[in-house]
C-alpha cells in the first residue's frame, strides 16, 4: 500500500499523522523488538555487543518510523522519505556491522580500518538524529558539543578552538580516528553502560509497565487509592498522592504519570474545592515522586546499581525510607490545605468499594508480588522482569479461563465457541498492544542513553570529569552545602533540555568524582543525591514539565501550577541534603541511630510543610514559623545536641499551635447552645 493511497491515521505514540502501512510496519518492528528482548532476558542471554547492537538498531528504526524528519505535523513527502530511508539504512548498519563483524573488530582493537571509522561516523550521526527526533534538540546539541570538545586541542581536528578554551578545560585534542573509535568501537561510548542498562533492565521493566497499563492497572491503582482515602478531608488529593506512588513506581515518566492518574484525580480535586493550580501542582509533585519510589524508580535504580556496583535489591531497600519521607511531605501538604480551606471528604456513594476494586483487579497484584519475591531471591533484574511479564500474561489468561469455567455458568450464561473465539482474538490484540506499547515507551529512554554514552565517552577520553571536580572545589571553596547547591542548579539547567535519565548520567559523570573524592560523600549517597536532583526539572519553574502537564489537565496557568508543584515537592531538595549529612539512613548504622534519624527527618519535613503553609491544627503566627526554619537546619546538622535542640523547638512550635486550636475550639459556641 503506497503512501499516497493509504488513509492517514493519528498515531498515539508519536503525535504524527501516519499512513496505515507505516503503522503496521511500526507494530511489526515494535513487537519484534519486544519479543527479542524477552528472548534475550529469559531464554538465551546474548553477548554485550550483540544485545546492545540489535537493540539500538531496532530502537532507531522505530524512532525514524514514528517521528518524521520534518516534525509530527508535516507530511514526509518524497524528500522526507528519501532522508528517512538513508537514516533507516544507517540504523541497520549501526547494529548490523557490530553483530556480523564483531570478531574481526575485536582482533584489530586499537588499529581500526577505514571501514571501521566510516561506520563509526555513520553510527554517530544516526544516533544523534534519532535522538533529535525522539528526545529533543537539547540532548542532541549536548552530544554534538561533546564531540566538538573532543576535537578541540593542539592535536585534534579543531586546534584553533582549543586556543579559546579556558585553562581548566584544556586538553590535548583528538583526531577523527581516535574519537570515532572511542564512541563506536569500544565499551565507553554509544554501546557503553547507559545503553547496556537500557537494553537489558530498563526495557524489560518498561515492557512490564506497558502490560500493566494496557490491561488497566492505572484504573486499579486509582480506584484502590480512592477506596482507601476518598472519605477523608481532601480525599481526591490524597488519592492522587497514593495512586501516583503506585503507578509511578512502575512507570518510566513523571509526565506520563500525570496524564494517566491526573485525568481522574485533578477534576475531582477541583470539584472538592482545590484551586486549579493547586490540583495540577499536587498531581505533578506526586507523579514526580513516583520516579523515586521503589521497586522500579523509573530507570534510576538499575543505573545506580550498575554505576555503584551495588546489588539492585540493596538500592531498592535503601530508597524505601527516603521515598516514604517524600510522599509523607506531599501528603501532609494536601492535608493542611484541606484543613485550611475547610474541605470535607467525598460521599460513600461516590466512591468505589475496596471489595469490588480487589475483586476486579486482584490479578494486578500477583505480578508485582512475583517481582518483589524474585528480587528478594537475588535473581538477575533482567530475569525478574522476564518472569514478571510472563506472570502478567499468565494471570490474564487464567482470569479469562476462570470466568468461562466458573463465573459464566454460575450466572446462567451460555459459553459458545464464538464467544471463546472473540475473547481469544481480543486477548491476542491486547498482547500485541502491550508488546508494541512497551517498545514505543522505550524509544526515548534508549536514545537518551545512547547519546549519554557519547557524552560519557568524551568525558572519559578528555578527563572532563576531573576538571569539573576541580571547578566545583574552586567555586564552592570546599563548602559541601555550596557544592550541593551547584549540583542542584546544574541539574535544573540540564533538565531543561534532557530527560531525567540522561540528566542523571551526565551529572554523575561530571560531578560524581568531586562529591566522593573531594567532599567525602559515600558513593551510593552521591548517586542517590544526583538522581533525586535530576527530577527537579519536572517541578521547578521555568521548566516544570510535569507541572505544565498538570496545568493542561487542570485548565490553570502553567507558571502558577509550576510554582505549586515546586512548593509541594520541597522534599526533593531537602531529603538529599539529609542523606548527605546523616548517611546512616542509607548506608546503615546502629539501629537506634537509624530510627532516630528517620523519625526526626519526617518530623522536620512535616514541620517545614506546616511553616510554609502557615497552618497545622490552626493558623500559625509568624514567630513559630520563623522558629521552625533554624530548627530544621539543626535537625539536618549531624550533631546529636543540635538535633535534639531542633526537635525541641519544633515540638514547642507545633505543641503551641495545637493548644491554640484547642482554645479556639473551646471559645467557639456550640451550634446547640
Amino acid at each position: 500500500m503506497s503512501d499516497s493511497t493509504s488513509p492517514p491515521v493519528q498515531m498515539p505514540g508519536g503525535n504524527a499523522i501516519q499512513p496505515r502501512a507505516i503503522l503496521w510496519l511500526i507494530t511489526i518492528v515494535a513487537v519484534g523488538l519486544s519479543l527479542f528482548q524477552l528472548y534475550s532476558a529469559g531464554i538465551q542471554p546474548l553477548g554485550l555487543f550483540y544485545q546492545r547492537g540489535i537493540h539500538l538498531a531496532l530502537i532507531m528504526t522505530l524512532a525514524f518510523l514514528i517521528f518524521p524528519v520534518f516534525g509530527p505535523h508535516r507530511k514526509r513527502g518524497a524528500i522526507g522519505w528519501l532522508i528517512d530511508a538513508v537514516f533507516l539504512a544507517g540504523a541497520a548498519v549501526t547494529g548490523g556491522y557490530l553483530v556480523f563483524f564483531l570478531d574481526e573488530i575485536i582482533s584489530r582493537a586499537g588499529f581500526w580500518s577505514e571501514t571501521d571509522i566510516l561506520i563509526a561516523c555513520i553510527a554517530t550521526v544516526t544516533v544523534l538524529e534519532a535522538s533529535r527526533r525522539a528526545v529533543g534538540f537539547g540532548m542532541t546539541l549536548i552530544g554534538v558539543l561533546a564531540i566538538v570538545y573532543a576535537f578541540a586541542g593542539p592535536r585534534g581536528e579543531l586546534p584553533w578552538l582549543g586556543e579559546w578554551m579556558p585553562g581548566i578545560l584544556e586538553h590535548r585534542g583528538y583526531n577523527l580516528d581516535r574519537v570515532a573509535g572511542q564512541l563506536y568501537l569500544g565499551q565507553e561510548g554509544i554501546f557503553g553502560l547507559p545503553l547496556g542498562v537500557a537494553a537489558t533492565y530498563i526495557f524489560i521493566f518498561v515492557l512490564f509497565g506497558a502490560f500493566l497499563e494496557s490491561t488497566g492497572a492505572g484504573k486499579f491503582f486509582i480506584d484502590m487509592a480512592y477506596a482507601a482515602t476518598g472519605r477523608q478531608r481532601g480525599g481526591p488529593a490524597k488519592a492522587a498522592v497514593i495512586a501516583s506512588a503506585g503507578m509511578g513506581s512502575i512507570s518510566g515518566s513523571a509526565i506520563a504519570n500525570v496524564v494517566t492518574t491526573g485525568a481522574f484525580t485533578i477534576p475531582l480535586m477541583k470539584r472538592l474545592g482545590y484551586k486549579p493550580h493547586q490540583a495540577g501542582g499536587i498531581e505533578a509533585a506526586a507523579s514526580t515522586g513516583g520516579q523515586i519510589m521503589p521497586p522500579l524508580m523509573g530507570a534510576g535504580a538499575f543505573l545506580i546499581a550498575e554505576y555503584t556496583n551495588t546489588p539492585y535489591l540493596d538500592v531498592v531497600k535503601v530508597s524505601i525510607l527516603p521515598a516514604i519521607m517524600y510522599f509523607a511531605t506531599v501528603y501532609l501538604f494536601v492535608h493542611i490545605i484541606a484543613l485550611k480551606q475547610g474541605m470535607q471528604g467525598m460521599a460513600r456513594s461516590e466512591l468505589p468499594k475496596m471489595r469490588d476494586v480487589m475483586r476486579d483487579g486482584w490479578h494486578f497484584l500477583l505480578p508485582l508480588g512475583v517481582l518483589v519475591w524474585l528480587l528478594v531471591m537475588n535473581l538477575s533484574p533482567m530475569r525478574v522482569g522476564f518472569y514478571a511479564v510472563v506472570t502478567m500474561v499468565a494471570v490474564a489468561v487464567l482470569r479469562y479461563a476462570i470466568w468461562f469455567l466458573f463465573v459464566a455458568p454460575s450466572q446462567g450464561q451460555k459459553v459458545t465457541f464464538e464467544g471463546i473465539k472473540r475473547v481469544v482474538i481480543a486477548g491476542f490484540v491486547k498482547l500485541v498492544e502491550g508488546l508494541e506499547l512497551g517498545a514505543r515507551n522505550a524509544v526515548a529512554v534508549s536514545m537518551a542513553c545512547a547519546v549519554a554514552g557519547i557524552i560519557v565517552g568524551v568525558v572519559g577520553l578528555t578527563g572532563l570529569g576531573l576538571k569539573f571536580s576541580s571547578m566545583m572545589m574552586a567555586f564552592s571553596g570546599g563548602n559541601l552545602v555550596l557544592a550541593l547547591v551547584m549540583v542542584l542548579l546544574a541539574s535544573l539547567i540540564l533538565g531543561m533540555g534532557l530527560p531525567v535519565t540522561a540528566s542523571y548520567i551526565v551529572l554523575i559523570v561530571l560531578v560524581g568524582p568531586a562529591l566522593t573524592a573531594e567532599f567525602g560523600v559515600p558513593l551510593l549517597i552521591a548517586h542517590l543525591v544526583v538522581f533525586w536532583y535530576s527530577q527537579d526539572s519536572n517541578v521547578t519553574p521555568p521548566i516544570a514539565l510535569a507541572g505544565f502537564a498538570g496545568a493542561a489537565i487542570a485548565g490553570s496557568k502553567p507558571m502558577e501550577t509550576g510554582f505549586q508543584a515546586w512548593k509541594f515537592a520541597k522534599g526533593l531538595y531537602l531529603i538529599p541534603m539529609f542523606m548527605v549529612f546523616n548517611p546512616e539512613i542509607i548506608i546503615g548504622g546502629p539501629v537506634p541511630v537509624v530510627i532516630w534519624n528517620g523519625v526526626i527527618a519526617i518530623f522536620a519535613l512535616c514541620a517545614f510543610a506546616a511553616a510554609l503553609e502557615g497552618y497545622l491544627f490552626t493558623r500559625m503566627s509568624w514567630l513559630p514559623r520563623l522558629a521552625i526554619v533554624p530548627s530544621i537546619v539543626a535537625v539536618f546538622y549531624p550533631n546529636l545536641m543540635a538535633e535534639i535542640a531542633g526537635v525541641v523547638v519544633m515540638a514547642l512550635a507545633i505543641g503551641g499551635n495545637w493548644l491554640a486550636s484547642r482554645r479556639e475550639a473551646a471559645a467557639t459556641p456550640s451550634p446547640n447552645s
